[in-house]
């Protein structure tokens, strides 16, 4: 299992990115975090705005697939596409998570 990452700049879309990866089964679970301030550096310059971040939660084999979903999907010109590994899960979650998903 991973947790991947991705900040956006709305709850709507937040919602929206959600719900397709959900429905499309490529996510057992996407989170929408609360308004959150992010600083970064973008061509060069300096950035400071407010974001959502998503949490979604897949096995490792649908990374590519949320990878592709999110360029395709996203507002952002390159979007953050992070992925964390899972090193511990519950037995009940995880199984839950990898039928979620179809496997």
């Amino acid at each position: 299992m991973i947790v991947v990452m991705t900040t956006v700049g709305s709850e709507e879309e937040g919602i929206r990115l959600a719900r397709g990866l959900v429905e499309g089964r490529i996510a057992a679970c996407v989170q929408v975090l609360p308004k959150m301030t992010s600083l970064y550096r973008w061509k060069g310059e300096l950035q400071e705005d407010s974001e959502h971040l998503l949490l979604i939660k897949t096995v490792a084999e649908n990374f590519a697939a949320v990878e592709e979903y999110l360029k395709a999907n996203h507002s952002y010109d390159e979007p953050e596409i992070v992925a964390l590994p899972a090193s511990y899960v519950s037995d009940g979650y995880l199984q839950w998570v990898t039928e979620s998903v179809g496997l």
